[in-house]
């Protein structure tokens, strides 16, 4: 009878156990085995990239050279669906009870900079379809020197920044969901990347901000040209002609004036 009662007893905490582990599992909790993530998010982030130029060809095409604006804008708005369709597919990889892994921290990275850099390359691509197949104004080229050229490495890096924020956050929301630590490892090493890519972008805009980078002496005006400077009047630096108008009509005055003293 003892005997019995003690496998009674062992056998309750068996379905105890295993009820506690069943509820843990269908609720994500850390301590559940995971399975190996599937190949599909890699898939389907090179479908995403291929699908996002496809699309913006298409869009293009069909709002310059097919003269229908309406309905390539309407192509081009639908690029985001990508991020979204992707955004979905890893949340329901990881739902699923899938490991994560590289492919998860990708494709995080690769929503982050679409959002944030996106826009800007469909306006970049954009400018120059249209000048090339359109005969629209040619794009104006990006800053060399001086003031506007930190704004401009400023904007860039902000751009980038934002980019590696929007992944930063899609990987924290990750590791959470996944709960354990252990098997989170390779998703701080993504946010880790996206750190490093937040110092470059910090390195290069200061170096430009601290040593601007200044003209060549070529651009500027040469020696003896007449330089806009109003409320001053120009004056030739030292052992240069001047080529003035006023000056010239001085040359020309002495020229007649010894031509006359010549005929007398």
């Amino acid at each position: 009878m003892q005997s019995r009662a003690v496998a009674g007893h062992r056998k309750t905490q068996r379905r105890i156990v295993t009820g506690d582990e069943g509820t843990r599992e269908f609720r994500g909790e850390p301590g559940r085995d995971r399975k190996k993530g599937s190949p599909v998010i890699a898939v389907l982030i090179v479908v995403c990239e291929v699908g996002f130029w496809v699309l913006l060809a298409v869009g293009l095409a069909l709002r310059y050279l097919a003269k229908m604006p309406r309905t390539g804008v309407a192509v081009l708005l639908l690029e985001p669906l990508l991020e979204l369709v992707l955004l979905i597919v890893t949340a329901v990889d990881l739902k699923n009870g899938a490991e994560p892994d590289w492919k998860h921290g990708l494709a995080a990275a690769y929503i982050g900079f679409s959002v944030a850099l996106g826009h800007r390359t469909v306006k970049w691509v954009d400018v120059r379809f249209a000048h090339r197949f359109a005969g629209g104004p040619p794009p104006v080229p990006a800053p060399k020197y001086g003031r506007a050229r930190i704004v401009f490495e400023w904007q860039s890096a902000a751009r980038w920044i934002l980019a590696a924020l929007i992944a930063m956050g899609l990987l924290e929301a990750a590791i959470r969901y996944v709960g354990d630590p252990a098997q989170t490892t390779s998703l701080r090493g993504w946010q880790t990347k996206m750190l490093f890519v937040i110092g470059i972008n910090l390195v290069i805009a200061t170096s430009y901000t601290i040593w601007p980078k200044q003209a060549p002496k070529t651009d500027l005006p040469p020696a003896g040209r007449p330089v806009d400077c109003p409320g001053r009047a120009y004056r030739s630096p030292p052992g240069t002609h001047s080529t003035s108008p006023s000056s010239l009509l001085a040359v020309r005055a002495r020229m007649n004036s010894r031509s006359e003293r010549r005929l007398r």
